[in-house]
C-alpha cells in the first residue's frame, strides 16, 4: 500500500491567482478510518488555502497526539509541519510564531489533546491571543485507543461499549468565549458549506481563531445514544446563519432574500458576511453569545456557524510589540545596539 497520490492530475483542473490547483495543496493518503469526520476537515483546509490562494511554503501546521493530530500529514504536503508531544501543541506554534510572525499558521488538536490534558495550553493560547488558527476535531471519544469517553462526551452519551457517561461535558466553545477569545466558531465535518468560509475567516483574522469541529468517529463513536455520532449531530445541529467569506479584493456579493443581515469587517478589509437565523444574536456582543450557546445546550443543539467575534484587540506580537521584521530574520547588526548602549542600560540597571 502506498501512502503517496499519484502524481497525475486533470491538466484542465481549475487554478487559483497563483496558477495551483487542488492538488499543490493536498497531503498523503489518509490512513484514519474510512468515513472519518476528520478527513472532511482536512478537505475543508485544502479548499479555504487554495481559494484564498495562500502561498503552501508560508504555511506552518502543528498538532499534538491523537486521531486529530495525524491530519496534517493529509493537507497542505507543501508546507511546514511539527507533530509536538501530546497537549502541548498551543507551546510549539508559540514559539514558531514568535520566531516568524508572516506565516499561516494551523493548530490542529482533538477534544483529548485540548480539553484534558493540554488544558492549560488551551487556556493560554487565548488569553495571549496567538495569531493562528486553533482547529479541533472534537468526536467525545479517545480513538486510538478503542473508544473512551473524551472530557467531551456529553452526560447520558452512551459509547459503543453500552457505557453511559456519568459526567458534564467541556464546552469548548462556550470555554473559549469566557475565557475572551477574539474569534470563536462551532461547525460540523460534514457541512463542508458552512466549514470553508468559517476557515477562511479564521485564517484572515488577527489573532487566535477558534474552531471546535463536531467530527464523529466512525469507528467508536457512531452509534445509538451517542450524542457525537452523524445522525445526531445532523438532527441537532442548528445554525446561528448562512454566511460568505468576501476577500479583500472582491466586491460583496452576498443577498439574502429575508431575516437580519450583517457584514463583521476584518483587519485587513476582507469582510464576514452573514444571514442571522438566531433572533436574539449578536456575534460582536460576548453576553449575546453565552446566551446563544447557553439556550442551545438546555435544547440539547449545537449552535454551529460564527459564534463570536472581536476585531479591536492585537495579536501577541502587538501585544508585545514586537518589531515589524520577524525574529527570525533580525541580523547581528539589528541585535546588537554596541557597546556604548549596553554600557547604559546596566548603568539603569544598578
Amino acid at each position: 500500500m502506498t501512502y503517496l497520490k499519484p502524481l497525475f492530475r486533470h491538466p484542465r483542473l481549475p487554478k487559483n491567482k497563483l496558477g495551483y490547483t487542488l492538488k499543490e495543496y493536498e497531503g498523503s493518503i489518509s490512513t484514519l478510518c474510512a468515513g472519518c469526520g476528520h478527513d472532511s476537515i482536512s478537505a475543508t483546509i485544502v479548499q479555504a488555502c487554495f481559494e484564498l490562494a495562500i502561498e503552501p511554503h508560508l504555511v506552518a501546521k502543528i498538532s499534538g497526539i491523537g486521531c486529530s493530530s495525524k491530519t496534517p500529514a493529509y493537507f497542505l504536503g507543501n508546507s511546514h509541519g511539527f507533530n509536538s508531544v501530546h497537549g502541548r501543541m498551543p507551546s510549539v506554534a508559540t514559539g514558531a510564531n514568535m520566531a516568524n510572525k508572516n506565516m499561516v499558521y494551523f493548530g490542529v488538536s482533538g477534544d483529548g489533546d485540548t480539553a484534558s490534558i493540554g488544558m492549560g495550553q488551551f487556556v493560554h493560547a487565548i488569553r495571549r491571543n496567538l495569531n493562528m488558527v486553533y482547529i479541533v476535531m472534537n468526536n467525545g471519544c479517545y480513538g486510538l485507543t478503542k473508544g473512551q469517553d473524551s472530557a467531551t462526551a456529553d452526560v447520558g452519551s452512551a459509547s459503543k461499549s453500552g457505557h453511559i457517561n456519568p459526567f458534564q461535558p467541556v464546552d469548548l466553545a462556550s470555554l473559549a468565549v469566557e475565557l475572551g477569545a477574539t474569534f470563536v466558531a462551532q461547525s460540523f465535518s460534514g457541512d463542508k458549506q458552512q466549514l470553508v468560509p468559517l476557515i477562511k475567516a479564521a485564517i484572515q483574522h488577527q489573532g487566535l481563531a477558534f474552531i471546535n469541529v463536531m467530527s464523529p468517529c466512525v469507528t467508536f463513536n457512531n452509534n445509538p445514544g451517542s450524542t457525537k455520532s452523524y445522525d445526531y449531530v445532523r438532527e441537532h445541529m442548528h445554525a446561528t446563519g448562512k454566511m460568505d467569506f468576501v476577500p479583500q479584493q472582491k466586491p460583496i456579493q452576498a443577498t439574502y432574500a429575508e431575516g437580519t443581515d450583517t457584514a463583521v469587517t476584518l483587519h485587513d478589509g476582507s469582510v464576514m458576511s452573514l444571514h442571522k437565523l438566531a433572533p436574539d444574536w449578536d456575534p460582536e456582543d460576548r453576553l449575546s453569545t453565552v446566551n446563544a450557546l447557553q439556550q442551545a445546550r438546555a435544547k440539547n443543539e449545537i449552535l454551529t456557524g460564527l459564534l463570536y467575534i472581536h476585531t479591536g484587540y492585537g495579536d501577541l506580537h502587538k501585544i508585545l510589540n514586537t518589531t515589524d521584521t520577524a525574529l527570525n530574520g533580525l541580523t547581528e547588526k539589528n541585535l546588537c545596539p554596541g557597546k556604548k548602549t549596553l554600557d547604559t542600560i546596566n548603568a539603569g540597571l544598578r
